[in-house]
């Protein structure tokens, strides 16, 4: 039996009424004769040496330590060892961790001197109940080890097993992580009140004040020591601790698990349970996965169906693929916690990722995605699937166009202004060319006889014609002539030009708003605003690749996801589409699902691009033997076009058009109605025009005609109905109407050349004419009664070569006899007297 040694600290204070410790004196029980017990020696030197160093403990107090060593493993000698230590004032005692019955001798006796006990061996079974009170082990329960070693056997398959125990060579780690707790609970208690050693001795019944008070700072402490995490329970217990788990083989260690102090195993892949000859051929394998549409879905009658029939969706007929090709069976079941996988504080695994870490499943096939945190507890196919992160929010749908919103590119300010400009260019055109003499001319160059005959074309009718003949592009027969008239309409043309381009710009860029306004256009501008709320799924990779981001702006934004109250996390794609739709809410998750929902939902929309690029793999315990089969099979599929077949059958039919079918999107008549409108009304304007012009001059006829106004409407409007016919003669006059010669004056004078322009007879009469033409003449007399007309001069104007030979055969057929049909009188007529013409022209010359 390897003797062991007790190491004693005694804490000594400076003066009674101080608190602070001058010395801190404790003692452990080593075994001298073995490696282990020089680990220790070892150990508790390194850690004496590190707080004297560094730590206060408490303020300028000194780690002293005692060593006794056990030559037997006895109870006698045990006790023995005790009687020695206790004169020696010490605070705690740690040790033995060579027998479990010493350990319990001795925490028998610092439970009667309530000095506290470390432990950092196993613990005698069954424990007594009287022992819990003074001591605290930093070791393991027996349970636990138990329980980690048969569900290790159990996980390997072993239907048989033989354990062979040895010591743990962990002492040293423990004996060094004691010495740092009890310091820790000293500092602490020396805070609250004043503390002091005294002697003991197995003679007296005398105790230490302060044990019970250390011992239950000792049960608060929480270090993080060479063994891990340090913390214990009510009961002196060692909780939220790890046992990793060892492989032993030539080539070194290598981790193969973990189990936690919750009573969980973690269990790899090993050597042990690996077979490279294995196939998944005629294998049925447990299949795990989770709902998620369009991935794993129910049908609508699901629930007169069961096993795989269940359930369908992209995953699912995937796997059918799979399960032909590689000639396997499987069998399909739901996750029970709902969860893709996330670590815990303690290192456990929940979700899918936890199943295949027990080995629950033997494969995971869902909407997966592969992350380095994930490839060190499982393995993962080759991604079956390429997506990223991205952001999905609803349609901020604008103000609904109205039926007059072209009139939204200009502010009422500036139509108004407009319409001005409209009437001043008007009114200065025309003074500019009543004022300007280039803009008097003779409208008739081919009648020679007429030289002193001017005309003014911009009349108050032609000048508001003109600038609106400009202004919509479209031109006008009026062409100015003066140099201040050409100014005035350079101007104006390039005042429409601005104005039609600005609105053309302004049209199409109001239009676009009004389709589609969205608050945010990227992550940059999620995270720089508060409006919006924004989350990821919990437990999934979105969250966790914002949590391990090191981008500044990902960083903050999981800052801000971490922090907001009440929880900005969702436990479903579902509920986060629902909360999209229900409040201003931004979902991020992954790109092939965002476009799923967005062929469903027409108010979604995706802001911004991806902010990552990973994958979705089909998940398997780590070191499975099928990793290998299942990634050339799923290459296959890639290669045969498969899985893009399947994509197809599941991502597209949705009720909402693709993005670029909504760029393409005609206008409809919400946009543009108005301007049919306009039309309508300018069309019901020019009809009532119409029939007013036709009243008005069928009244004038019936007056001049001696007839009734609804005899001469009725024949205008049989004329007027008259679809084939494109001319027609003027109506004759009563006998005793004007003369031949007037009529056939009043005919040259009605005959217009291709420009619009009427013609004055230019050989006496009438010069105005019944119908007041544009002409006037001021003092000219006709020729004597019996004299001959002059000659025509020969036309020398080629423009209008053709009309002057007309106008002349007219005035040729004027001077001869008049036609019976005339009834024109046998006597000569008198020169009728000259009337005033219009104001738009004026005499050069006066009358010889």
């Amino acid at each position: 039996m390897p003797a062991e040694l007790l190491l004693l600290l005694i804490v000594a204070f400076a003066s009674p009424s101080c608190q602070v410790l001058s010395s801190l004196r404790m003692a452990a029980i080593l075994d001298d004769q073995t490696v282990c017990g020089r680990g220790e020696r070892l150990a508790l030197a390194l850690a004496r040496e590190q707080i004297n160093g560094i730590i206060e403990v408490p303020a300028k107090a000194r780690v002293e330590v005692d060593i006794f060593e056990l030559q037997r493993d006895s109870q006698y000698e045990t006790t023995d060892t005790m009687c020695q230590i206790l004169p020696k004032g010490v605070v705690s005692v740690l040790g033995p961790s060579s027998s479990p019955a010493s350990a319990s001798t001795v925490s028998h006796i610092c439970g009667e001197k309530e000095i506290p006990h470390i432990k950092v061996g196993p613990e005698e079974t069954p424990r007594l109940q009287y022992l819990r009170f003074a001591s605290v082990s930093l070791y393991p329960s027996n349970e636990d080890v138990s329980l980690a070693v048969s569900r290790i056997l159990k996980s390997f398959n072993y239907p048989s097993a033989s354990l062979i125990c040895a010591k743990a060579e962990l002492s040293a780690a423990l004996m060094f992580d004691a010495v740092h707790v009890v310091v820790s609970a000293v500092r602490e208690l020396n805070r609250s009140q004043e503390i002091g050693v005294k002697p003991l001795a197995c003679t007296s019944a005398n105790i230490w004040p302060h044990g019970t008070s250390l011992m239950n700072y000792l049960r608060m402490v929480e270090y993080d020591g060479l063994t891990g995490r340090v913390e214990f329970n009510s009961k002196g217990q060692r909780t939220n601790y790890t046992l990793r788990i060892l492989e032993k083989s030539r080539q070194g260690h290598r981790e193969i698990g973990v189990w936690y102090s919750n009573r969980t195993l973690a269990m790899n892949a090993t050597t042990l349970d690996i077979n490279l000859s294995q196939t998944l051929a005629n294998k049925t394998l447990v299949v795990t996965t989770i709902l998620e549409n369009p991935y794993v879905m129910r049908r609508p009658n699901f629930q007169a169906l069961s096993g795989n029939e269940r359930f369908e969706g992209f995953c699912v007929d995937m796997l059918r693929e799979l399960a032909e090709l590689l000639r396997f069976r499987y069998r399909l079941r739901l996750v029970e916690d709902g969860l893709y996988g996330a670590p815990e504080p303690n290192g456990s695994w929940t979700g899918m990722v936890g199943e295949l870490i027990n080995r629950k499943a033997d494969l995971a096939v869902a909407a997966f995605t592969i992350t380095a945190e994930r490839e060190k507890v499982i393995d993962f196919s080759k991604p079956f699937m390429t997506l990223g992160i991205s952001i999905l929010y609803r349609v901020h749908m604008g103000r609904k166009p109205g039926y007059f919103s072209f009139l939204d590119p200009f502010s009422p300010a500036v139509w108004l202004f407009m319409l001005l400009a409209y009437l001043a260019v008007s009114c200065v055109l025309f003074l500019a060319a009543r004022l300007s003499p280039y803009e008097w001319y003779n409208p008739h160059p081919c009648l020679r006889a007429r030289p002193h005959i001017l005309e003014n074309q911009y009349t108050l009718g032609n000048s508001l014609w003109f600038p609106v003949g400009g202004f919509m592009q479209q031109g006008s027969e009026i062409m100015p002539r003066a140099l201040s008239t050409r100014c005035v309409s350079g101007v104006w043309w390039a005042f429409t030009l601005i104005i039609i381009s600005s609105y053309t710009a302004n049209l199409a860029a109001f239009l676009t708003v009004q389709r589609m306004e969205v608050p945010v256009e990227s992550a940059d501008d999620l995270a720089d605003q508060t409006n919006i709320e924004y989350g990821t799924i919990h437990a999934g990779s979105t969250m966790t690749f914002f949590q391990n981001s090191r981008y500044q702006t990902y960083q903050r934004m999981w800052n801000y996801m971490q922090s907001k109250q009440p929880s900005v996390f969702v436990k479903s794609t579902e509920e986060g589409i629902a909360r999209v739709l229900n409040s201003r809410y931004a979902f991020l998750l992954e790109s092939t699902m965002n476009e799923y929902h967005r062929r469903l939902n027409c108010n979604l929309t995706q802001i911004g691009g991806l902010l990552d690029t990973k994958g979705y793999g089909i998940g398997m315990p780590l070191g499975s033997p099928f990793r290998d089969e299942i990634t050339l099979a799923i290459l296959q599929l890639q290669e045969n076009n498969r899985l893009e077949i399947l994509k197809r059958k599941w991502w597209e039919g949705g009720r909402c058009p693709k993005e670029e079918d909504h760029r393409a999107k005609g206008l409809g008549m919400e946009n543009i109605g108005g301007i049919f409108v306009v039309l309508i009304c300018g069309l019901i304007i020019a009809v009532f025009v119409a029939v007013m012009e036709f009243i008005w001059s069928t009244r004038r006829s019936a007056e001049s005609e001696e007839v009734s106004v609804c005899q001469e409407m009725l024949q205008e409007l049989r004329h007027a109905v008259s679809c084939r016919k494109t001319s027609r003669s003027r109506r004759r006059r009563r006998p005793g109407g004007p003369s031949r010669a007037l009529l056939s004056l009043r005919a040259v004078r009605e005959m217009r050349l291709s420009n619009g322009k009427l013609y004055s007879a230019g050989a006496g009469g009438d010069a105005g004419g019944a119908h007041g033409g544009p002409q006037r003449l001021l003092d000219d007399p006709g020729p004597p009664s019996g004299a001959r007309p002059a000659a025509p001069t020969p036309c020398t104007h080629v423009r209008v070569c053709q009309e002057c030979r007309r106008i002349q055969a007219l005035r040729a057929s004027g001077a001869g006899a008049p036609p019976r049909s005339l009834g024109a009188p046998t006597e000569a007529t008198s020169p009728p007297r000259p009337r005033p013409g219009p104001a738009g022209s004026r005499e050069l010359a006066e009358h010889e």
